[in-house]
């Protein structure tokens, strides 16, 4: 329609043009003639004739040129066509195949986006997606095949299309290959902020919890996550190679470890109360005494009071001494009195053994209560009174696994 209204205003201009000419020059009383010569051809004529046909030849050869112009460009925007019809597509595939993918038809999303990649604007979109949905439909292969025509399609995209790699390693727990591909993104970008946010996911769900030690102050220091998440990130980290080390029954590790914790780590109950159990188990509580004695002079805790009711000490008589000071403070502690009764055991005094066994099983019966006053008894001989002693034990110990069957079902 453009091209005919172009035609047709030319048209109508030359038209004018000659009108005008043939007007002009028709009103002369002599209009004047045109003589051409060539070798032995000559052509003669009136200048109106001559002027009109100059104007209208003028005209067709503009036609003429306009239309072989148009015939050159022909081919190409045939071919520009042809590669916009096959865009649209592509861009309507990439919207098919994103709502096929969200709603779990992941073949029929596949088949549509790696028709229409080669085709499209962001390939890179294309073939990321068809791997989500080839994952999803445990087509590894398939998965492995597209993230490659990604790399090839879009050279540029390393970082975009690792993470996508190491997301899809992460959900399927692949977790060496997840890190394989981090770990040579971090290097790429140290700072980037997704790499790092998925880097230390991969470490804590590969329990490699030295590793998220080491990418803290990074995570910390890019504002990956809040300050909140980084001191609890740190927190769960430090515990975690703690019962580590607690594992090896190295007590040069576990002291090494724990000189490396920041103060407000230390102090936590949680943390401090793996720290003294890893020590006592090494067989090292006697270093660790008098950090429980402090710990618990400030902040009471049972978990604590066991474990200084379990450190072995080079001087038993002193422990018990040290414990009986807290006992004005918490008089009806059934777990502090129990480990009262367990310290006055080792030292040999059976009868103030009994007195803070009975009390203890008066204000609320345990089975560690029951099974030392039972070995009490039956040191002293008393072989009924300990079976007794053995048997509640017993029956509440199965009673409280009841109590929690029923409370999980």
């Amino acid at each position: 329609m453009k091209n005919i209204m172009y035609f047709l205003g030319s048209l109508l201009i030359a038209v004018a043009a000659a009108f005008v000419a043939y007007k002009w020059l028709g009103g002369f009383e002599n209009p004047g003639y045109v003589l051409i010569g060539i070798g032995y051809w000559s052509l003669e004529t009136s200048l109106i004739v001559f002027s009109v046909s100059l104007i209208m030849g003028f005209f067709v050869l503009y036609i003429f040129f306009r239309f072989l112009g148009w015939l050159l460009r022909l081919p190409g925007q045939i071919k520009n066509r042809g590669k916009s019809i096959k865009f649209n597509r592509s861009q309507e595939a990439l919207i098919a195949g994103l709502v096929d993918s969200a709603e779990g038809n992941w073949e029929k999303a596949e088949k549509v986006l790696i028709k229409h990649a080669s085709h499209s604007g962001a390939p890179l979109i294309h073939y990321l997606t068809a791997a989500r949905a080839a994952q999803s439909r445990g087509a590894y292969d398939k998965r492995d095949e597209y993230l490659k025509k990604a790399a090839d399609q879009a050279p540029g995209s390393d970082v975009a299309i690792g993470l996508t790699q190491a997301e899809l390693h992460l959900s399927d727990k692949q977790f060496e290959q997840a890190l394989e591909t981090l770990t040579r993104l971090h290097s790429i970008d140290p700072t980037h902020a997704s790499v790092l946010k998925l880097l230390h996911q991969a470490y804590q769900q590969a329990g490699d919890w030295e590793g998220v030690r080491r990418l803290i102050p990074s995570l910390n220091t890019n504002k990956v996550l809040m300050e909140a998440e980084i001191k609890l990130l740190e927190t769960e980290a430090f515990s975690k190679l703690l019962k580590q080390a607690a594992e090896t029954g190295n007590v040069d590790q576990i002291e090494s470890l724990w000189s490396e914790i920041p103060d407000y780590i230390r102090n936590m109950k949680g943390v401090s109360a793996i720290y003294f159990a890893a020590m006592i188990d090494a067989g090292a509580g006697a270093k660790v005494e008098g950090g429980l004695s402090r710990a618990l002079s400030t902040t009471w805790d049972q978990t604590l009071v066991v474990l200084y009711g379990n450190v072995q000490s080079i001087d038993v008589a002193r422990q018990l001494e040290t414990a009986e000071q807290w006992l004005p403070m918490h008089p009806r502690d059934a777990v502090f009195l129990t480990v009262l009764g367990k310290l006055s055991m080792k030292c040999g005094d059976n009868q103030k053994a009994t007195t803070y066994l009975t009390k203890s099983l008066s204000i609320e019966p345990t089975v560690p209560a029951y099974q030392l006053f039972g070995d009490l008894m039956f040191a002293q001989g008393d072989k009924d009174r300990a079976s007794e002693c053995y048997k509640q034990g017993l029956e509440l110990a199965s009673s409280e696994i009841v109590s929690r069957i029923d409370s999980i079902s």
